[in-house]
């Protein structure tokens, strides 16, 4: 691992303007459609970052020609998904629980596998559904489990499932529903997902996966709630354009509220179904004014930042920079709804808890988020530990805004969503 990453430290309200790449979670998503549509199409404003390349080598390993040219993908055509070939998933929710329903359409075995943490990560929900609707999944050679709940795996595709009706509990990921939505209409009786459980975090996502759906002409019913039914048929072959992530646009606007500066992020959609349109609620909740404009979306930082109470339960993904907003305000803040996220790319609570209280914050962990006091920080020695989590090292760098001294141990991690992070931080600063 290279050296720490210094992070800039603000001398003055910071005030720009930022473009930010394209959402991961629509282009994932626009990706795997295409593909499923075996016609020819692109996907126009796709982030250069890890996960699309991910995204884009699962698509390869199933036989499916695709040609990458800066933001532009595309896809020439194909007849149908190929077996035999083994798949990468990294760190990538979207990749590890998206593309194996799709590879049970393919004429032969899949291998996956990912990251070590990705061996960690929840899975046996989209397994087990897949099993019950017909797909054959085994541990790899000498695996001693009798029933695989994790990477890697091998799912043996026989060129289509029969499909029909399932029951899942997605408390712990709406991308269980989602993986399983997208493929859902080239089953043979298509797909229907009842969730059986706690309520099923991030469920704008899940809004954003039927959208899309409909977008390539997919019949989809969604009225019953916990309920998302799929009829069989083809998916249109479209071009899609993919907007700014929003969740990686909150921490560029959160620089903007721990400084009491002004940040416009430029091409801010007018509607979106990213869960980070809520960081504007919060920054408001914290004292900032949100101003849209024709430049874009523009946060004013207030002179004292007041602490949030808030529920993130549907865009849980904006923990860590509402985290590190509240270590720097001047009032206490609770963070609920968000247990799920232990099983995100790091165990996000506990990894944010210990960061900030390594700073001298004063932070509880508590069963479903974190409760946050005001209390003076102080970089020491020890680095801010990203745990190969990129939302972990941008609110480093968040932090590092008003704390001289914060180096980040791998800012490197940020290129799973925001490439070249640093480089966009920096020019933010200057």
């Amino acid at each position: 691992m290279s050296a720490p990453w210094p992070a800039p430290h603000a001398a003055a309200p910071v005030r720009g303007r930022v473009s930010v790449p394209g959402s991961k979670s629509v282009t994932n998503r626009a990706l795997l459609l295409a593909a499923l549509s075996g016609g020819r199409a692109t996907v126009s404003g796709a982030p250069a970052s890890r996960d699309t390349a991910l995204m884009v080598g699962a698509l390869r390993a199933l036989g499916v020609p695709i040609e990458v040219d800066g933001e532009r993908i595309g896809f020439a055509g194909h007849d149908g998904l190929r077996g035999g070939g083994s798949v990468d998933c990294g760190l990538a929710g979207t990749v590890m629980r998206f593309v194996p329903p799709a590879a049970a359409l393919a004429d032969g075995p899949v291998t996956f596998d990912g990251d070590p943490r990705a061996r960690e990560r929840p899975m046996g929900t989209v397994l087990d559904a897949l099993r019950a609707l017909g797909a054959r999944i085994e541990g790899l050679p000498g695996s001693a489990d009798e029933v695989v709940q994790s990477l890697p795996f091998v799912l043996h595709g026989t060129g289509g499932l029969p499909g029909g009706d399932v029951v899942i509990d997605a408390s712990a990921s709406s991308q269980f529903v989602s993986g399983l939505l997208l493929s859902g209409a080239r089953y043979d009786k298509g797909l229907t997902v009842h969730h059986d459980g706690k309520p099923v975090p991030s469920l704008p996502h899940i809004e954003m996966t039927v959208a899309m759906l409909r977008e390539a002409g997919v019949e989809v019913d969604d009225a019953e709630p916990n309920t998302w039914r799929v009829a069989p048929g083809p998916i249109a072959a479209r071009d899609w354009v993919v907007e700014p992530d929003l969740s990686n646009a909150a921490v560029f606007l959160a620089a903007a509220a721990v400084t009491g500066g002004e940040v416009t992020v430029a091409g801010w959609p007018a509607a979106s179904t990213q869960p980070g349109v809520e960081i504007l609620s919060v920054l408001e909740q914290a004292g900032c004014t949100v101003t849209a404009g024709a430049d874009g979306m523009t946060v004013h930082g207030p002179d004292r930042l007041a602490g949030v109470d808030v529920d993130l339960h549907d865009a849980s993904e904006l923990t860590p920079t509402v985290a590190a907003v509240a270590a720097l305000a001047d009032g206490p803040s609770r963070i609920r709804g968000v247990a799920h996220i232990r099983g995100h790319e790091t165990d996000r609570l506990a990894a944010l808890a210990t960061e900030l209280t390594a700073l001298g914050a004063d932070v509880t962990e508590t069963p479903d988020g974190l409760e946050i006091r005001p209390a003076p920080l102080t970089a020491g020695e020890r680095p801010w530990h990203a745990y190969a989590d990129h939302r972990m090292a941008t609110a480093g760098a968040l932090v590092g805004l008003v704390v001289a001294g914060v180096a980040v141990d791998d800012i490197g991690c940020t290129d799973k969503t925001i490439p070249d992070f640093p480089a966009r931080w920096e020019a933010l600063l200057a």
